[in-house]
């Protein structure tokens, strides 16, 4: 799909969400043809003409001043995230570059590496905004042991395996929640990436092959992916429930170093010293990990 057709889908999908109530307008009668609120609608909460408004859905983001975008992202309600896509797809369809550092590519460094491997209480991992996981220390190569198939492509994909492997969907127990987490995040960096081939060359065959896939990136949802708690049914230990961290790597764009954790005391944590036993009796250490210096 062309920048154009993003911002118009992404548009018009966040205008449906917000109702004349949401925005404090008054909605005279029950007969709206359209869900949320009306282009016009749009307009005069932001401030623009409705000519101007509707130029801006049907794609023409280019030339829009930091002002009018703010003021289309308030009439919308858009979060953190969403206001930020909305600022990734103008800077696209203008061909400008962002505001961030170029993505790097090549090997992590050995320091990068050293700090993963110290973490051998937590599952840790670095991955790209594809979801590729470039590397991965013992304890998390253990908790993703499904993904690390000896015919497992590499590097290892977590959207690639949640859709396309048949062990996905019973390894991510909240399915709903997995799904949109992950074609949330790809559908944010498609928007700070568009000139990704490999990113684009994943949803293309993710698209293809994954109808529940092609539903989820149709609503054109996106989000910031920081802190929370994830599920997991791992074949040694059952399900077990992690919380986890995600940090941006300054020195290596493009990067997030992943970590997962559980309360001292607690069924969760229990697991993950079960699952750090199984470790230390398998071949799950990364010393030799190819994925270490998987191009990015």
């Amino acid at each position: 799909m062309s920048t154009e057709s993003d911002i118009r889908e992404f548009l018009a999908s966040r205008r449906a969400k917000v109702t004349p109530r949401q925005a404090g307008l008054p909605a005279y009668g029950g007969n709206r043809r359209v869900p949320g609120l009306r282009r016009e609608e749009v307009a005069m909460l932001a401030g623009v003409s409705v000519d101007y408004y509707v130029r801006l859905e049907r794609g023409h983001l280019a030339g829009a001043s930091e002002e009018v975008l703010d003021a289309v992202a308030g009439a919308l309600q858009l979060d953190e995230a969403e206001r930020a896509h909305l600022y990734d797809l103008a800077r696209a369809v203008a061909r400008r570059p962002a505001r961030r550092p170029t993505r790097s590519r090549g090997p992590l460094p050995d320091s990068v590496l050293r700090v993963l491997d110290s973490m051998t209480d937590s599952p840790a991992f670095i991955r790209n905004g594809r979801l590729d996981i470039l590397a991965v220390n013992r304890l998390g190569r253990a908790l993703y042991a499904p993904l690390y198939t000896e015919d497992a492509p590499r590097p290892v994909n977590v959207a690639r395996f949640q859709f396309l492997d048949p062990h996905g969907r019973d390894f991510f127990p909240d399915w709903e929640q997995s799904v949109n987490t992950t074609v949330s995040l790809l559908r944010t960096e498609a928007g700070r990436a568009p000139g990704d081939r490999d990113l684009t060359g994943l949803i293309g065959e993710l698209v293809t092959r994954s109808e529940e896939f092609r539903t989820a990136w149709a609503q054109h949802n996106v989000r910031l992916h920081h802190t929370g708690r994830k599920a997991f049914r791992h074949p040694v230990v059952g399900q077990i429930a992690l919380d986890f961290d995600a940090m941006e790597l300054p020195a290596q764009p493009g990067l997030t170093l992943t970590a997962y954790s559980a309360d001292p005391d607690t069924p969760a944590h229990e697991a993950l010293q079960l699952l750090a036993a199984w470790a230390a009796t398998t071949d799950a250490s990364t010393t030799a990990d190819p994925d270490r210096t998987s191009s990015r």
